[in-house]
């Protein structure tokens, strides 16, 4: 006799909104599965609408969505999305957002301003959020925001191991672009076993209060610098950055980051600077506006992809970074 109270079968649901859909078919791809059917709209005065085109109900449930411009529409859109699976009745949803939204608000430099990461973790999980996933978050204390699991993905072994096939690991040397990147460029070296250098900023004291000055910390001269970062956004920093490593006799300049934000002038800005390539992932659409010569796109799916199988499984992501040598 059937038991008619037994659970049922297990039943992972990966749901996507329009920010990112290329992302989002390649981590279906890799999981073997689809991207639930979505009816998503926009109303004449900019609200949006969304609903799922077939039951979630009992599923675990992982939501992805990318964050780019206009990153208010596509937090909105998740959001609703989280809201219409937990009236749907998912057992569980993952909130799986490779780029955290507002990720640079995450601490009050003056008075009168806002945590914005905080808030966003709150609003995730006021909508009915149960456990966030993110790439390279810009600071780790985002992950106590979030008052759930929170699973923080690194990009290290993708980019590294590009960057290791295409120049021998003796060449290399590991670039922070300033002191509060210092701990992920350490965690480079620790897999390239390079060495590291730091981009130190001081005030120009003929100058007070406007102009800093740039200073390389480390032995640069000869070597392939890789400046490393979580994020290029109008690229500004970086060049300046690969200015002071060729000024100190670096013979070329690589950069990598997670998150190819490439606000307006970057693709110019970096496609006439001196440096070689630019690499980052593809947590974030790169549009045809924002392709230039330089840049090498990777992409973040297998990671993210990885992941889901892990926290479905019930298995450890923690394990899936541990730190190794690279794959070359």
């Amino acid at each position: 006799m059937t038991d008619l109270f037994s659970l049922p079968e297990k039943r992972l649901v990966l749901a996507a909104g329009r920010a990112h859909p290329e992302l989002a078919a390649q981590v279906a791809a890799e999981l073997d599965t689809d991207v639930v059917p979505l009816s998503a709209y926009d109303f004449a005065n900019g609200e949006i609408f969304v609903r799922f085109e077939e039951s979630v109900r009992g599923s675990d449930a992982f939501v992805l969505q990318s964050h780019p411009a206009p990153i208010n529409k596509w937090f909105m859109e998740q959001m609703l999305m989280i809201d219409a699976l937990r009236r749907a009745s998912a057992r569980r949803i993952t909130v799986i957002a490779p780029y955290y939204p507002y990720s640079r608000q995450d601490k009050k430099h003056r008075g009168r301003e806002p945590i914005s990461a905080r808030l966003v973790a709150d609003l995730y999980k006021t909508a009915g959020a149960d456990r966030l996933m993110s790439v390279d978050l810009h600071t780790a204390q985002i992950q106590g925001f979030f008052d759930g699991p929170v699973d923080h993905l690194f990009s290290l072994k993708l980019l590294a191991d590009h960057v290791a096939r295409r120049v021998p690991r003796e060449k290399i040397t590991v670039v922070s672009p300033d002191a509060g990147r210092v701990r992920v460029a350490e965690r480079w070296t620790d897999r390239l076993g390079s060495p590291l250098a730091i981009i130190h900023k001081r005030r120009d004291p003929d100058i007070p209060n406007q102009v800093k000055m740039f200073e390389v910390v480390g032995e640069v001269e000869g070597q392939v610098c890789v400046l490393v970062d979580d994020m290029i956004d109008t690229g500004g920093t970086i060049v300046k950055a690969a200015e002071v490593l060729f000024s100190g006799g670096a013979a070329e300049v690589i950069v990598a980051a997670t998150h190819g934000i490439l606000s307006a002038p970057a693709a110019a800005r970096l496609q006439e600077s001196k440096i070689s390539e630019v690499v980052v992932t593809n947590t974030l659409p790169i549009t045809p506006d924002k392709h230039f010569e330089k840049l090498t796109v990777l992409s973040i799916a297998p990671v993210i992809a990885n992941a889901i199988r892990e926290v479905f499984n019930e298995g450890s992501v923690t394990s899936l970074f541990d730190i190794d040598r690279p794959e070359v």
